[in-house]
């Protein structure tokens, strides 16, 4: 296993849930889970499960809190799309509200690939990305306008602290020539509130499962606009066109693989058109996000590919158009230039 010996108040939650008796062995490791939570993977009597504790203070050089009732919503938003789509999310085993922590079944890796790893190497997948379209396009659908649902998720003060002032709202500080557009994005959508939103649909987030995507970490989950959710994931295809410029075609293939998916799945929504005029918006205004906000993606490192994302992201801001392929359409321009 590992050197690092499990805190003792995982082992008092699996106690205190029932899931342990206190007295057995348990035999654990740490699992890399991005910067917002601890996670381990322990062996029980029946097999290994995962165990998640949110943080108070994120793990990234700025100064980046969020209040660990993030993690109560996350186990609903895991339930709630669990019961849209079976299978959507990992199952929960046992939750404690007052400390930020949850259990819920561990997923043999060898069966379930984080997709940024297959991204970040190359191998892209267009009937995947429209697969994640059409998970999220269902999760998003299944709750539209449902006055219960958003009393559930009405933590709009949480999706600001880690999704809106980190991204957008640090990004204007950077960027004063933008920030009024970049402040529109965030009012915009603020008070767009339609539809169960995940806040976080990361490739990093996203298992390749036998059966189809898997959605992990949802502690953004907010009662919201499905439009970020939409412009967040397809963001990530527009960045590794910089990672890897020889397979970009690839990488927009993906791109409109997963935007055709979606628009697909919503085409009988009055919403549709909004939806995708709003993550159209916001996507030139998430692209400069990862690489002058809070959370810049860490394999964009050279100035001129982080230029090439400014000028082109500051452009499309000035400009806004309606259409998420016109955005890919733009970047392609940019990347042939």
């Amino acid at each position: 296993m590992t050197d690092t010996p499990l805190p003792s108040e995982f082992r008092d939650f699996l106690v205190k849930s029932g899931l342990h008796d206190g007295m057995t062995p348990l035999p654990a490791v740490p699992l890399p889970g991005g910067v917002s939570s601890d996670i381990w993977c322990i062996d029980l009597a029946d097999g290994p499960i995962c165990v998640k504790r949110a943080l108070p203070k994120l793990k990234v050089a700025a100064d980046w809190f969020a209040p660990i009732e993030r993690n109560a919503f996350e186990v609903r938003w895991m339930q709630t799309a669990n019961n849209a789509v079976p299978g959507a999310t990992p199952a929960i085993l046992a939750h404690d509200a007052a400390a930020g922590m949850f259990a819920m079944t561990f997923l043999e890796p060898n069966a379930h690939t984080i997709w940024k790893s297959a991204l970040l190497g190359g191998h892209t997948d267009a009937p995947f990305a429209a697969a994640v379209g059409e998970t999220l396009a269902s999760i998003h659908m299944a709750t539209l306008d449902d006055p219960e649902t958003a009393q559930h998720f009405a933590t709009d003060q949480i999706f600001h602290a880690i999704r809106l002032e980190p991204y957008l709202v640090a990004t204007a500080r950077a960027h004063p020539d933008v920030a009024p557009a970049l402040i529109d994005l965030v009012k915009v959508t603020a008070r767009s509130q339609i539809a169960l939103v995940h806040g976080d649909v990361s490739p990093k987030n996203i298992l390749m499962g036998p059966a189809g995507p898997v959605f992990l970490d949802a502690e953004c989950a907010w009662y919201g606009d499905p439009a970020f959710d939409l412009a967040f994931c397809l963001n990530h295809f527009l960045l590794k066109c910089v990672y890897r410029p020889n397979i970009s075609d690839a990488y927009l293939a993906d791109f409109l693989s997963m935007t055709r998916s979606y628009m697909a799945a919503i085409a009988n929504c009055d919403h549709a058109q909004h939806i995708e005029t709003r993550a159209a918006r916001l996507l030139p205004g998430l692209f400069l996000a990862r690489v002058d906000g809070k959370s810049p993606v860490e394999y964009i490192t050279k100035k001129v590919d982080k230029d090439r994302v400014r000028d082109t992201a500051k452009a499309l801001l000035s400009n806004p158009i309606l259409h998420l392929e016109d955005v890919a359409v733009a970047w392609r321009r940019e990347l042939d230039r």
